[in-house]
């Protein structure tokens, strides 16, 4: 086995593709975020209604959650690449890769969602129900607030299953770190490239992770 040769690293490079994986990360975070969201809530109260119409939403809902959720990454962002290129333009770089990482994470972050409502105590919601509360007062102040440390927590799994997609779109040129390690590691056999890459990535994992736990820590009601 060849020792590393680390020489074939260009850090100013390497800076770049780090700048690129972090540009991906936070647009599509946010954008998962704010479709997740709405789609968890809407899941959780589709499930416990009574009226018809709502049921029938919630099973067409859950049903194409559960498709995208099955579909493995690297085959949606290839089968949304017509898709990709109509909405903005292009299916590869930072701004190609942004609409299949927020398509694949979205469901994913919702179903995290629902669950985390469902484990709110059915006590609480009852009594703000019989105080008056409307539904989008029970939505704010009961269970988004209830449930803060477990959305905290699912969002924390999201943006590092994010970290993960977006190494995966590097496989047709996505930009970033995935990218970088791809096309020196596997394609020129530059192993030292791709090691640097890999422990960034590992690294900005550990980050996002300890910054996730120390949040739900912290809104955790003891």
């Amino acid at each position: 086995m060849s020792e590393l040769d680390f020489s074939q690293v260009s850090w100013e490079e390497l800076g770049n593709s780090t700048l690129e994986t972090l540009q991906m990360l936070g647009a599509s975070a946010l954008f998962t975020l704010i479709i997740g969201l709405p789609l968890g809530i809407l899941l959780f109260l589709a499930s416990r209604s009574s009226w018809s119409l709502m049921k029938v939403i919630y099973v067409v809902l859950s049903f194409i959650v559960n498709i995208l959720r099955s579909v493995p990454f690297i085959i949606l962002i290839v089968a949304l690449i017509p898709f990709t290129r109509s909405l903005v333009g292009t299916s590869t770089g930072v701004l190609g890769t942004i609409p299949p990482l927020v398509i694949g994470a979205a469901p994913f972050f919702a179903r995290l969602v629902e669950t985390s409502l469902r484990e709110v105590d059915k006590g609480v919601i009852e009594a703000a129900q019989a105080m008056g509360a409307s539904t989008g007062q029970i939505i704010r102040r009961v269970l988004l607030r209830e449930a803060l440390p477990g959305l905290l927590a699912a969002l924390t799994i999201t943006v590092v299953t994010l970290v993960s997609y977006t190494a995966m779109s590097g496989m047709i040129g996505g930009g970033g770190l995935g990218t970088l390690a791809i096309n020196y590691g596997y394609y020129r056999y530059e192993t030292a490239v791709m090691i640097v890459a890999v422990i960034l990535m590992v690294v900005l994992v550990q980050l996002l992770q300890m910054a996730g736990d120390r949040l739900v820590r912290h809104y955790t009601r003891k």
